[in-house]
C-alpha cells in the first residue's frame, strides 16, 4: 500500500520546487528583454548562435566529454569488477586514490602536466580529457561501486563462465547490461564535469566551451543570461537522454521478445 503525502510534505515539496523553478523562470524572462527592457524577443538567443566560436568550442567540449566518458568506462569498470570479485584487499587503497582529487587543488594537476604527460599529448587539447578522468574519479567510482554492490556479481560471473563465455564476453554482455543505470550515471557525471570544467582549461590555455562562455559574457549581461539558460536546458536534455534511453531499449527488447 502506497504511503500518502501529508500536508507538511506538500509544503516542503512546493517550497523546494519554488526554490529551483522561480530563479529559472526569472532568468528566462530577463534573457528575453530587448530594447533596454521595453520589449521581449529572442534576439539575445540569436546572438549566442551567431557569435564567433560557438560551434567550434562547443564541438571541442563535446569531443573532450566523449573521450573522457570512454576512458572512465575502460579504466573504472574492469577495475571495480576485479575489486568485487577477488581484489577486496585492494579496495580501500583504490577508494583512497579515487578520493584524492577531492582534496588536491586543481591547479596542482595543471602544474603537474608539464612533467607527467608526454610532449605529444601536451601539444593537443585532448590532454584535458585525461585530467577530467582524474577529477571525475570520486564520482564515477562511487556510482559504479554502488551499482556492482547491488547485484549478485559472483553468481552472474560463475553462471556466465560455466556457459562457456570468456571474461571479456561476461563483462560486455552480462555485467555491464545488468548495471546499465550505474554505467549511465558514471557517464553522465563524467560528461557533465567535462562540459563544465573551467579552471583546467584556463590554466593550460585551451579554448573550450566554458572558457568561451566566460569571454563572450563580459559586457553582455543579457546575452550571458541567455547563454546560461541554454546551457541549463542542454544539461536537462542530456539528463533526460540518459534517463529515458535505457527504458526505451528495454521496452523495445520486450516487444521483440513477445512477437
Amino acid at each position: 500500500m502506497k504511503q500518502r503525502l501529508n500536508f507538511s510534505n506538500y509544503i516542503v515539496l512546493l517550497a523546494a520546487s519554488a526554490f529551483f523553478i522561480f530563479p529559472m523562470v526569472a532568468a528566462f524572462e530577463f534573457s528575453l528583454r530587448i530594447n533596454e527592457g521595453k520589449s521581449y524577443g529572442f534576439a539575445n538567443y540569436r546572438w549566442v548562435f551567431a557569435e564567433d566560436g560557438f560551434a567550434t568550442n562547443l564541438g571541442v567540449s563535446f569531443r573532450l566529454a566523449l573521450l573522457t566518458a570512454i576512458c572512465v568506462l575502460v579504466l573504472m569498470v574492469p577495475t571495480i569488477v576485479y575489486l568485487h570479485l577477488g581484489g577486496a584487499r585492494w579496495k580501500r587503497l583504490v577508494e583512497f586514490v579515487c578520493l584524492v582529487p577531492l582534496v588536491v587543488p586543481v591547479i596542482s594537476f595543471a602544474l603537474g602536466v608539464g612533467t607527467a604527460f608526454p610532449t605529444f599529448l601536451q601539444s593537443t587539447v585532448y590532454e584535458l580529457s585525461f585530467l577530467y578522468v582524474i577529477v571525475s574519479l570520486p564520482y564515477t567510482y562511487r556510482a559504479l561501486d554502488v551499482g556492482l554492490s547491488s547485484i549478485p556479481l559472483l553468481t552472474l560471473v560463475e553462471a556466465s563462465r560455466a556457459s562457456g563465455a570468456s571474461m571479456r564476453q561476461t563483462l560486455m554482455y552480462v555485467i555491464i547490461p545488468t548495471i546499465r543505470s550505474a554505467v549511465n550515471g558514471a557517464i553522465f557525471l563524467a560528461v557533465a564535469l567535462s562540459l563544465g570544467e573551467f579552471t583546467l582549461a584556463v590554466l593550460l590555455h585551451w579554448d573550450t566551451f566554458p572558457t568561451w562562455i566566460a569571454n563572450v559574457s563580459q559586457g553582455h549581461i543579457l546575452n550571458a543570461i541567455a547563454l546560461s539558460v541554454l546551457s541549463l536546458f542542454g544539461a536537462w536534455v542530456v539528463v533526460m537522454i540518459f534517463a529515458l534511453a535505457p527504458k526505451s531499449l528495454r521496452s523495445n527488447k520486450i516487444q521483440e521478445a513477445t512477437k
